[in-house]
This record gives C-alpha cells, sequence and structure tokens, in this order.
C-alpha cells in the first residue's frame, strides 16, 4: 500500500506541474479562468441539479433531523476522513499535525464511539482537515486556472487532481471491508446535505439570488482556498471572509 500512495503522489505532481499557469500572481486580478465558458456550462448544470435536488433535500435534514443526530453524522464523517488527513500531512512533511490526527481518531473511534462523539476535542485536539490538494501547494506545484466540476463545484486545476488522489489516500478502504467502507461516504453525503440546509440563506444568495452567482462562487472560493493554504486571500477584488462560507460541493 506504501507503493502505491508513493506512486500516486508522483503522478500526480507531474500533473499539477503541467496546470497552465504558475500562480495567481500572474493573472489578472488574480484569477485565471481560461476555460470560462465550459465552466459556466457547467456551472448552470450545478445551479439546476442544486435547485431541483440538493436544496430540498438539504432543508428537509436540517429542518427534519434533530441536531444531536446530525452532529453525530457530522463527527462520523470526520472520523472516517481524518486517517486521510494523517496521510496528506506526512506527505507535507508535517509529522507533528500528523501526530495529533492520528492520536485524534484513536480517541473518538473509541471513547467517541465509533467516532459518532467529537471526545478529541473536548482533550484538546480539534478537527485539523487538509487534502491532497494542500499537500500539491506545499510541494510547490502551481494552482492553475479555475475549474468547475460537475456535482462537486468550484476547484483549480490542482484542486480537482487533489480530489482524485483523495480518493485512494484514505488507509480505512485497505482495511475496511465492504459494504462498511461506504458508511463514511454515505455520512459525508448527508453531512453535506445538513450544512446546505442549514446555511440555506447563504447558498441562496450566492447561487441562485446574486447577478452573476458564477462570479461570485468563483472569487469566494478562490479567496477562501488561497486564505486556507497560506492566510492570503490572493486576489485584488474586495475581500470576502473566508469564513463566511462554505463552497466545498453542493
Amino acid at each position: 500500500m506504501r507503493h502505491v500512495r508513493v506512486i500516486i503522489a508522483g503522478v500526480g505532481l507531474l500533473l499539477a506541474a503541467g496546470c497552465s499557469v504558475p500562480g495567481p500572481g500572474e493573472a489578472p486580478d488574480g484569477i485565471h479562468d481560461p476555460n470560462e465558458a465550459e465552466n459556466r456550462q457547467v456551472h448552470g448544470f450545478n445551479q439546476r441539479l442544486d435547485k431541483v435536488l440538493v436544496r430540498g433535500a438539504g432543508a428537509g435534514i436540517a429542518g427534519g433531523v434533530p441536531e444531536g443526530v446530525q452532529d453525530s453524522i457530522s463527527n462520523f464523517a470526520d472520523t472516517v476522513a481524518t486517517p486521510r488527513y494523517v496521510v496528506n500531512q506526512i506527505l507535507q512533511g508535517r509529522p507533528g499535525r500528523a501526530t495529533q490526527n492520528a492520536l485524534r481518531f484513536t480517541i473518538n473511534a473509541t471513547l467517541g464511539f465509533a467516532g459518532l462523539a467529537d471526545v478529541a476535542t473536548d482533550l484538546g485536539l480539534p478537527e485539523d482537515g487538509t487534502d491532497f490538494g494542500e499537500t500539491l501547494h506545499v510541494w510547490g506545484a502551481p494552482e492553475g486556472g479555475y475549474v468547475e466540476l460537475p456535482v462537486l463545484g468550484p476547484s483549480t486545476e490542482r484542486d480537482a487532481i487533489g480530489q482524485f488522489v483523495d480518493y485512494f489516500t484514505n488507509p480505512l478502504d485497505y482495511i475496511v471491508p465492504r459494504p462498511e467502507r461506504y458508511l463514511g461516504t454515505v455520512a459525508t453525503y448527508f453531512d453535506k446535505l445538513g450544512s446546505r440546509g442549514r446555511h440555506a440563506d447563504t447558498y441562496d444568495s450566492v447561487l441562485h439570488d446574486s447577478a452573476d452567482s458564477y462570479a461570485q462562487l468563483r472569487l469566494i472560493y478562490l479567496q477562501n482556498r488561497r486564505f486556507e493554504l497560506d492566510g492570503t486571500a490572493g486576489t485584488d477584488a474586495s475581500f470576502v471572509d473566508p469564513e463566511a462560507i462554505d463552497t466545498e460541493g453542493f
């Protein structure tokens, strides 16, 4: 399994090296969107999908599922994802954070009733998520152009590669048998739907009520992502608080 991850990491780095621009500093206003026409078509599809399927389901979960159950689903989704965080933090050369996440996983998987309760945060080990897109960033791979992915939503060339590689970097996928291994995916899906319902006003104002929802979502995503990676917004446009909205998928 270690060799598989090394190969995946090497392929991801090579692919990211081919991204279409070295970084946001070389693009007007810090936004490089060479495929805007195609991205807007995908954005229109995502808008329709959200309006027909996701928005109503999210409202149903937010309004019909008890808050405690929603919290348990969110905790379980985070616990299942934590081993992937550990792998990425090791690849990023951050052994301290990897160790803390490994301990966090162990505590929540045992004392937290298989991850349904977040005991680790109460013990001073808060959630510390990461992904292979950040790993590529740490390795010096360029951001590349902005892309909007079907269903998954806003991304960049580098982060799109990272999302693909992350499908293969969770050790639990190689340990837990079917069908149990899919419980984490289901929990993540319901967690995102619940988040969509709880923050319906914010999502709707961007996706369905703004004059140019594509440009607005693109700006929010890029600022949020750059703030996560290096603490700067990285654009010349008016700053949008990156903590104000979660734009990871719909």
